[in-house]
């Protein structure tokens, strides 16, 4: 005889599944990974769940509006390079978005010519967002992702914008350059 629709659900996983010998061995494990230095792994989860959220967003978007994936060339990589560094930068570094970090982060001073540096603060996904969104590298991958997305959803605007991105990043560098020559010359 088979069991009623939606019978077995309400009953208790196996104990060795949920019982404290599991929760001691996932605490073993996490402490071996740490090694001393604790980690938000919960947060880690929360952040990576969110990212992957936001891909299928995308992804349910660009199909619902039909829009073809476009074969970006060597060019469209470069102008988008430049956007995301410029971009990653402009987030996790500059002093006039440090409101946007201030419940993620602690200032901890001067990183460089209109850069601040932060520590992340706080437990768990506190934490977590705070080591996102104080690094540029990782900040990087999040606002690649978005320029990807707008390269189908909304080509042109997103064209225009990391050509702007770009020239900044560009002329980021040429100032560099030229601190550079002036101290050479001095």
């Amino acid at each position: 005889m088979t069991p009623p629709a939606g019978a077995g659900r309400d009953r208790p996983a196996p104990r060795a599944a949920r019982g404290p010998g599991a929760r001691a061995a996932l605490h073993r494990e996490r402490e071996a990974y740490e090694a001393g230095d604790e980690r938000p792994i919960g947060g880690y989860l929360a952040v990576m769940a969110a990212y992957v959220g936001g891909v299928a967003a995308l992804t349910a978007a660009a199909r619902r509006t039909g829009r073809p994936v476009p074969a970006p060339g060597p060019w469209d990589v470069l102008l988008m390079a430049g956007a995301v560094h410029r971009l990653s930068r402009l987030l996790a570094k500059d002093p006039v978005t440090s409101p946007l970090r201030l419940p993620f982060a602690r200032l901890r001073g001067q990183a460089g010519p209109a850069e601040v540096n932060e520590d992340a603060r706080g437990t768990g996904v506190r934490r977590a967002v705070g080591e996102l969104v104080t690094c540029p590298f990782c900040t990087g991958l999040w606002i690649a992702t978005a320029v990807t997305g707008g390269q189908v959803l909304a080509p042109r605007t997103t064209r225009l914008v990391c050509s702007g991105l770009t020239a900044l990043t560009v002329a980021d560098l040429l100032h560099f350059a030229r601190v550079g020559l002036q101290h050479a010359v001095e």
